[in-house]
């Protein structure tokens, strides 16, 4: 190619702006949402690889099978770090804990701070190394702490931050190292780093961290040996488990209820593939950070592929329609003495202006996008524009420009230099009009399936979010308290304070919040003479229900004035339990008696005084199952208050009693409605990717259709003048167009709508209740699509209703 080359595929550009907008813009568009997709699916696909030697680390996974619905959790028994240190192919073992995040006191000024709890060899298994400091010493002095660099600015702004104090509750922790900060895309984040002997666990805890004799469970992480065989690893571990007294002492009821199963099962799982293991239940025991499905992202590339082909579908059919209109142009050059390759390069050299023009003009779209885009996905895209990452996205312009000049030059090379120069111009081969037609019914189809998922998605995740969750949420205010239980004067006496102020109407504790996914605390209760069941327990105060809202639906439920505080015999079920403990209706249930067989081997008795309501503790996604509600507050650390009038006045009085309560914590409240919705956060985010996704395809489809039928019109031009020499109206060479493009539609909806109608039902497979609505959407989509296009064509059909026979004949 020479230089002139692209100096006369600039002058056509400048020389056709309409033209030139439509094949920049649609392409650069493609360009932009491609990179934002690619960039994101890059993100999620990196989760963890910062961290040196990854791919020999290993989560050590368990599943409890005394849960009925047995979970895998990515926490497993301490007492396996020391057992696995002596395993033959483990070089290293380590746990950690995500504890609540910390209110964090520097000067007057009050911070929480997402905080780890680590164990020896913790920062050796991340490769973690102090930028300022002695790590080691951080993490084993009671009064050390480390700190990443971003916390340490944000705590004391510009000022040094190494052997500074700050306080936590009534401790002094002194800052002992800086640290690199952590990658976004990680399943281990944390902005501060304590050791086992920290001031901030007791005598008690740091023997049982070490140790683990008591059952407790961490965060357990393995570095396995090159060429060692993790099943062997893992089966070693799992004896161990299996002699443990924790699992030794399990009640004979539960044994008899597993039968051959394992009381807990472990796995080995690649820390690597920790963002994407959608086995792993949430749990407080330690948060396992960000997750991802690995189809969902998979999905995404895809659809970003999608978008940039009918991007650059969209630039082929404009290049191709562009090359019948210059056939004298191109009939010239032959007759001139441009060979084949000349003509090819010539082609390909206008191709790779308008892409490269597109691909900065794309980028500098994704650029601007990119802040609105991160908050989008929820993730941290600061990476996304590296130096490697535009170099490939320049490469990709070119590629595409290389491929896009195909088709156009293949079409110039079939043009005859006599027939262009005497005014007989060639028309399009039937190949070709095939090829475009193809072209458009893919852009089209894809537009119609993405936008069939996408509203398919929002009607689902609407239904999901506005599901009755068996009480009014309205009026329900949840605040976290920094304390457990009532034995704090503080806690009681801002329950106290809160009761009495104008416009709340109920004030009660509580272990769980309905909605909120916390620990389960699973009981096999029995009746005389049946089998035990297992069912999830609930630990309320007297006036639960009375806060909540709700009737019996037999018995009576507890009562303030009646029942008492941690009275652990009369308990309320819910219907589901009663259908499972095999009695016959909820009448029959109330006034009997079950049972349990303790851990340490006590028979526990229950009267069941009522039978309450079904509450949604869980989302959409899970099964309800039996529950069992107990008197029990002495672990509750949330608050329900029931508001008369106005939430947000509740709100007020809240933060207006908090500081003189709670001066050394943050305030933290949300309404119910937005803990049910928050199940449903990452659906939310998806369907607003996939509307994002669809508004470019259709862009991108619009500027097709505007282009496909400007050439149609131009194409058909003699035959409609014909046709109204010979007679025919408005109506008749409407049709014809309309015949056209109605094909090419009718085409792109048998190809858009199988796929959209698989894509939704897979989709609503992950729920136990669907919204009926949702296979609607799928022709919704269809007639917003043939809408657009209708539009995109209403330009060029009304110019073909207006074209004069005279004129176009002479």
């Amino acid at each position: 190619m020479k230089l002139a080359d692209f100096r006369i595929g600039a002058r056509h550009l400048v020389q056709e702006p309409v033209y030139s907008a439509i094949a920049i813009l649609g392409l650069a568009i493609g360009l932009g949402a491609c990179l934002l997709l690619l960039g994101f699916v890059q993100y999620s696909w990196r989760y963890d690889a910062a961290v040196p030697g990854v791919d020999h680390i290993y989560v050590v996974k368990q599943k409890f099978n005394v849960d009925p619905k047995a979970p895998w959790f990515d926490q497993a028994p301490l007492l396996l770090r020391e057992a696995a240190l002596k395993t033959p192919g483990v070089a290293d073992a380590t746990a950690f804990f995500r504890v609540d995040p910390p209110t964090v006191k520097v000067g007057n000024t009050l911070q929480t701070m997402p905080s780890l709890l680590v164990l020896p060899h913790f920062a050796g298994m991340l490769g973690l190394s102090a930028l300022e400091g002695d790590l080691d010493a951080a993490l084993s002095r009671p009064d050390g702490l480390a700190l990443t660099q971003s916390t340490a600015r944000r705590l004391f702004g510009g000022a040094p931050a190494l052997d500074r104090t700050l306080h936590i509750g009534d401790k002094v922790l002194r800052v002992r190292a800086i640290v690199r900060d952590r990658p976004a895309n990680t399943t281990i984040p944390f902005e501060a780093l304590y050791g086992v002997h920290s001031v901030l666990t007791s005598p008690e805890m740091r023997t049982e961290l070490q140790t683990g004799e008591h059952g407790a469970w961490g965060r357990l992480l393995l570095r396995i040996a090159p060429g060692a065989q993790t099943n062997a690893i893992a089966m070693s571990l799992q004896a161990i488990i299996d002699n443990a007294p924790g699992v030794q002492g399990v009640p004979p009821a539960v044994r008899a209820r597993l039968g051959r199963r394992k009381v807990m099962e472990l796995a080995l799982s690649p820390l690597r593939e920790a963002y994407f293991d959608q086995d792993v239940a949430r749990n407080p025991v330690g948060a396992p950070g960000d997750r991802g499905d690995r189809t969902t992202v998979a999905a995404l590339a895809l659809v970003a592929v999608l978008i940039l082909v009918i991007g650059a579908i969209n630039y082929v059919n404009l290049a191709t329609a562009r090359v019948l209109r210059r056939q004298r142009e191109i009939g010239m050059r032959k007759v001139l003495g441009a060979s084949v390759r000349r003509v090819v390069l010539q082609f390909l050299a206008e191709s790779l202006v308008v892409s490269m023009l597109a691909t900065v003009l794309g980028l500098l779209m994704a650029w601007l996008a990119l802040p609105l885009f991160s908050e989008l996905v929820n993730r941290k895209l600061d990476t996304l524009f590296s130096a490697p990452n535009v170099a490939l996205a320049l490469l990709l312009g070119v590629l595409i420009g290389i491929v896009a000049a195909i088709q156009p030059a293949l079409t110039a090379l079939k043009v005859r230099p006599a027939q262009a120069l005497e005014g007989r111009v060639n028309a399009e081969s039937a190949l070709g009009a095939r090829l475009r037609a193809l072209l458009t019914v893919l852009q089209m189809g894809t537009a119609i399936g993405l936008a069939s998922l996408a509203m398919g998605m929002s009607v689902q995740t609407s239904f999901a979010m506005h599901a009755a969750p068996g009480f009014d949420s309205a009026p329900l205010l949840i605040v976290d308290l920094p304390e457990r239980g009532k034995k704090s004067a503080a806690v009681r006496g801002f329950l106290s304070e809160l009761g009495r102020q104008p416009g709340v109407q109920g004030v009660v504790l509580s272990e769980h919040v309905v909605g909120r996914f916390g620990s389960d605390v699973i009981h096999d209760l029995m009746r005389e003479g049946q089998a035990a069941v297992s069912m999830e327990a609930k630990m309320v105060d007297t006036n639960f229900f009375e806060v909540y809202g709700l009737r019996p639906l037999a018995g009576r439920l507890f009562d303030a004035g009646i029942d008492k505080e941690n009275d652990g015999v009369p308990v309320v079920l819910n219907a589901i339990a009663v259908r499972q403990l095999g009695f016959a209706s909820p009448e029959a249930a109330v006034g009997q008696t079950l049972q349990r067989t303790t851990e340490d081997g006590k028979l526990l008795s229950y009267r069941v005084i009522g039978i309450a309501p079904q509450l949604r503790f869980r989302s959409l996604r899970d099964e309800p199952g039996a529950t069992i509600y107990e008197l029990g507050i002495d672990w509750a650390g949330t608050l329900s208050v029931r508001a008369s009038g106005s939430v947000a006045d509740v709100e007020q009085a809240v933060a207006r009693l908090w500081p003189r309560y709670f001066p050394d914590a943050l305030m933290h409240t949300q309404r119910a409605a937005d803990v049910l919705a928050a199940n449903y956060a990452g659906d939310a985010r998806l369907a607003r990717l996939l509307v994002l996704a669809t508004g470019v395809a259709l862009a991108i489809a619009a500027f097709g259709m505007y282009a496909l039928s400007g050439h149609m019109v131009q194409r058909r031009s003699r035959e409609i003048v014909l046709r109204k020499l010979y007679g025919a109206g408005k109506v008749q060479v409407g049709m014809l167009l309309g015949r056209e493009l109605g094909a090419l539609m009718l085409a792109a909806a048998v190809l858009g709508l199988p796929l959209a109608f698989i894509g939704i039902a897979r989709y609503q497979a992950g729920f136990v209740e669907r919204a009926s609505l949702v296979w609607t959407t799928p022709w919704l989509a269809l007639a917003g699509v043939v809408l657009v296009a209708l539009l995109a064509a209403l330009r060029h059909a009304s110019g073909a209703l207006a074209l004069r026979p005279g004129q176009l004949l002479r």
